[in-house]
């Protein structure tokens, strides 16, 4: 049987095994960064060309994807690589082998490894951030954790997520506060059109300015450092949905300067399920109350008073590291790269299939790498299904009167033989229906 059908250590022999572990080289029990010296195989090629594909070939071989299955569902579910998997495993079966306080402080010191290696990545202060379960649970801790009252207003953009959108609006029904939304325009009008919608929006009541980097829906990028600056000049909070781009940007939150950053494992990271962070800056530490008491807070800065969530799995919380620390590897700014080339290649492709409506805009000011599209006439759902079940592509699809169709969002282990295919069978089912 192909090892990459199987489950991590399945397949592989202890040597193998041990190989992957260390591909990481995080070093978590050690108290040092959850870093390491690019190994041999996942050094980034200087130019493009056929080695240059040979190098992303290989790191598609890093995941546990079979050969015929295309892979292009990152804005919902990234598959892990090998070695976060293998973390897992092992951290997991550690504590289930000796389940005792003494041995479990060793991932209580692999979660602060974790805390320091989101900060590097983030360019933030490991006293600034709290690892959550998912972007979600990071939204709602700030909605639930911001003092607001009848009086108030929160201004939101219409393309949130769910997680921020609902959660505002249901909450303004329980505490009485107002909110104001910035309605989207498609295609995306440019960054300077948000920036104004929403600086009109603001009135002196505003408290909270929350958006998303990147929408789920048409992936539009929003100008996060213009509108986080905009509402820090007037004393505003600002929340900013990471959730599609955490991962697959190069985010430096020391120069966007959000109050509140959320972002999930699960997608672009590459991590595992149940796992993300909410960055909190220093200044908007003492307007946010923890939603959440108990026990086993953690060791550093707002950590210490609001990350009290009970018992976590710690394990869990170290694969996450081994993922930042894979994609460290391969380079931010290398990987926001290619995946936005991926996006660019499928958004030219699309616009050559008659009756296909692109929604995604291809300037890169306005998009990163998440493409929707309306397939003329067809069925988005039945489309999806049939590209899952004949052709096996991963895809996502959107119904109702927004922007409907199908969503393609390639990243680091979708090759372009894979974007040929795609293009193919939607170019055939247009032609031919389903």
């Amino acid at each position: 049987m192909d090892a990459r059908q199987t489950g991590p250590t399945e397949g592989l022999s202890r040597r193998a095994f041990a190989r992957l572990v260390a591909l990481g080289g995080s070093g978590l029990l050690a108290g040092g960064r959850a870093t390491a010296e690019p190994g041999p195989l996942l050094q980034v090629p200087m130019q493009a060309g056929a080695s240059y594909e040979s190098y992303w070939a290989s790191i598609r071989e890093q995941f546990m994807l079979p050969a015929d299955l295309a892979v292009m569902s990152a804005a919902n579910l990234c598959p892990s690589p090998r070695v976060v998997l293998a973390t897992l495993e092992k951290y997991t079966a550690m504590v289930d082998m000796d389940p005792s306080q003494e041995n479990r402080r060793k991932t209580a010191e692999g979660r602060e490894a974790a805390r320091r290696a989101l900060a590097d990545v983030l360019r933030a202060a490991p006293d600034d951030i709290l690892i959550t379960r998912n972007t979600s649970e990071g939204n709602n801790l700030v909605s639930s954790g911001v003092d607001l009252k009848p009086g108030d207003e929160v201004v939101i953009s219409a393309d949130n997520h769910p997680s921020a959108h609902a959660a505002f609006r249901d909450k303004a029904k329980r505490f009485g506060f107002t909110v104001r939304v910035v309605e989207q325009v498609s295609p995306h009008p440019g960054p300077e059109y948000y920036v104004e919608a929403f600086a009109k929006a603001m009135t002196p009541q505003t408290k909270l300015l929350a958006f998303t980097h990147v929408t789920a829906s048409a992936g539009d990028l929003y100008p996060a450092k213009e509108l986080c600056r905009l509402a820090r000049e007037r004393g505003v909070l600002t929340l900013v949905d990471g959730a599609q781009s955490f991962g697959v940007l190069d985010i430096d939150l020391s120069d966007m300067q959000p109050d509140f950053f959320t972002g999930s494992a699960h997608k672009w990271p590459c991590g595992p399920k149940e796992a993300g962070v909410l960055y909190v800056s220093k200044g908007a530490r003492s307007r946010l109350w923890p939603a959440i008491v108990s026990l086993y807070a953690g060791s550093v800065g707002i950590s210490r008073t609001h990350e009290g969530l009970g018992q976590r799995d710690e394990p869990k919380i170290m694969a996450f590291a081994e993922a930042l620390a894979f994609q460290n590897k391969i380079g931010r700014a290398a990987i926001e790269a290619r995946s936005r080339d991926l996006a660019q290649r499928l958004i030219e492709g699309l616009q050559k299939i008659d009756g296909v409506r692109v929604w995604t805009h291809r300037d890169p000011a306005r998009s990163a790498a998440i493409v929707t599209f309306q397939p003329g006439s067809l069925d988005p759902v039945k489309l999806g299904a049939a590209l899952y079940q004949r052709d096996r592509i991963t895809s996502n699809t959107r119904g109702g009167a927004d922007r409907p169709g199908i969503r393609l969002s390639p990243h680091i282990y979708t090759q372009p033989a894979e974007l040929d295919r795609a293009l193919a069978a939607v170019r055939r089912y247009t032609r031919s229906g389903l």
